[in-house]
């Protein structure tokens, strides 16, 4: 399962550092009804592409916005020049399909 998305970079207000992309909700959707979506808190590990850099994370549940949120590390931010409130462009492959 293939998404393309562009999203804004926004910070968790509970935790210093912690940066993340809200997936769309059609996306969040249909990751939903995968059968391994009910892993460790409800996560599913995804291959992620921003730019130039790729790399394996997963994607996780967020009841307060509905949708899935995918963690931006911080070298990822800094490879690619983000910060928050910058739109970022995202490929996401569900490995756990």
């Amino acid at each position: 399962m293939h998404f393309r998305f562009t999203a804004p970079l926004w910070q968790w207000d509970a935790k210093d550092g912690w940066f993340f992309v809200t997936l769309p909700n059609d996306a969040a959707d249909q990751i939903a009804e995968l059968p391994g979506s009910g892993r460790g808190f409800g996560s599913v590990r995804v291959r992620v592409t921003v730019g130039d850099t790729s790399w394996s994370t997963s994607v996780f549940p967020d009841t307060s916005q509905g949708s899935y949120v995918l963690p931006m590390k911080k070298a990822v931010r800094s490879a690619e020049g983000l910060a928050e409130g910058d739109d970022v462009d995202v490929a996401l492959d569900v490995v756990d399909a």
